[in-house]
């Protein structure tokens, strides 16, 4: 089998039928893992550690993220092409970087449903959580409860999604400026 081959069995998630050898060589590896970042399965455990694979890998399919050295789930700049590529890269990352501000607006950005993997001191925080219904508000759903009193929460989050009327409190729910900014 040669490498163009091999690319195409990459493409058709055929990984067993490559043999071997390819899984060592680094520009395979790398053409690879911009083909199908979770390949990067397959590639021999050198290439999780080498940043550029990793980044390659991530950038593909965030959540490639899972197969990278434990060194890359802490690396700021790692994470942020993850979650930018898939917000649901937030599960595999270092618990001290699911509480940075930067890296969880991404993920509002990307995957808003993946903000649940988010550290809770953070969806616990007004300011976060104003810039994130600002971003998208059904964020709403995953902040902390307290939020869904919060008539100014909830208008933000209303304007840019009305479906987050849905988790609003029910004395919300009534409010005139809340129903205008939801039908806007």
């Amino acid at each position: 089998m040669n490498k163009k081959e091999a690319l195409e069995c990459i493409r058709n998630e055929e990984y067993e039928s490559v043999p071997k050898e390819f899984y060592k060589d680094k520009s395979f590896v790398l053409e690879m893992v911009k083909i199908d970042g979770f390949a990067l399965e397959y590639a021999d455990d050198s290439f999780k550690k080498d940043k550029s694979i990793v980044l390659a890998a991530v950038k593909s399919s965030g959540s490639a993220l899972m197969y990278a050295d434990e060194s890359f789930k802490k690396d700021k700049s790692i994470v942020l092409a993850a979650v930018k590529s898939s917000g649901y890269a937030l599960m595999f990352v270092e618990e001290s970087l699911k509480r940075d501000k930067s890296i969880v607006l991404e993920v509002v950005k990307t995957d808003v449903d993946a903000l649940e993997f988010a550290d809770e001191c953070l969806k616990k925080n007004r300011s976060f959580v104003l810039e994130a219904v600002k971003l998208n508000g059904y964020a709403l759903r995953y902040v902390d409860k307290s939020f869904r009193k919060d008539k100014s929460i909830v208008f933000e989050a209303v304007k840019t999604n009305e479906f987050a009327l849905e988790y609003a409190d029910e004395s919300l729910k009534k409010n005139l400026d809340i129903i205008k900014a939801a039908k806007k």
